[in-house]
């Protein structure tokens, strides 16, 4: 695993349309409009890339970007976190331009912090109209890559006693969104006073949020 992380950095990094900061690439944050929390939990994204970093030879940087949907700069970015509690609003050239980031090798993970997903789900049909979500099994990689979770996503913060669920779009056999339901990750993410969260869930947040960071950069 080290072996192939390292060949696919080198190679990352000698991409010119990637965003860098001091040989360094970046992540984004998705900024979206209709009034739902997109900017909840700011300290989630930058703790599990402290984490990863400390946990992998990842080259990272610490502080993330928040970019808007619409927005030519998404396409700099290998890998997008979107989150909140309600309502997404896109319109189509929006959704087109997230369809070709997707594409392009973009991927896009969907954190359900409960009250999201019917918005989620209604996006993702508004970008891809004859694509649907699938149940990812327990034995893909993302389960596995790093860290092993032979059930499938941790319930990190309970709501409605439902289990918690992985589900991906594909593009031409690539998982291009990877959607976290009912598990809430970024709450296991963000600093422990927040949510106040036992250090072995959080622990667990941050090692599945990291398979899936490595999964989603090797997988370009």
């Amino acid at each position: 695993m080290k072996y192939c992380l390292l060949l696919f950095f080198l190679f990352f990094l000698s991409q010119p349309a990637v965003s860098q900061v001091s040989g360094e690439f970046e992540i984004a944050r998705v900024k979206y409009r209709g009034g739902g929390d997109w900017y909840n939990d700011p300290s989630a994204l930058t703790n599990l890339i402290r984490f990863a970093k400390n946990q992998i030879p990842i080259s990272i940087a610490e502080k993330y970007k928040d970019v808007s949907i619409g927005s030519s700069d998404l396409h700099s970015y290998p890998f997008l976190f979107l989150t909140g509690h309600g309502n997404i609003a896109i319109n189509s050239s929006e959704a087109n331009n997230l369809r070709s980031y997707l594409d392009n090798g973009g991927f896009l993970f969907i954190d359900d912090d409960y009250g999201i997903d019917e918005h989620a789900r209604k996006m993702m049909k508004q970008v891809f109209p004859d694509e649907d979500f699938i149940e990812i099994p327990f034995a893909h990689p993302i389960y596995t890559n790093v860290y092993k979770f032979e059930n499938g996503l941790p319930k990190i913060h309970e709501h409605d006693n439902q289990s918690p669920r992985g589900y991906g779009l594909f593009r031409n056999g690539r998982l291009v969104v990877f959607y976290a339901y009912e598990s809430n990750l970024g709450d296991g993410w963000a600093d422990p006073e927040i949510h106040n969260n036992p250090a072995s869930v959080r622990q667990q947040a941050l090692r599945m949020g990291t398979n899936i960071l490595v999964y989603a950069l090797t997988t370009l």
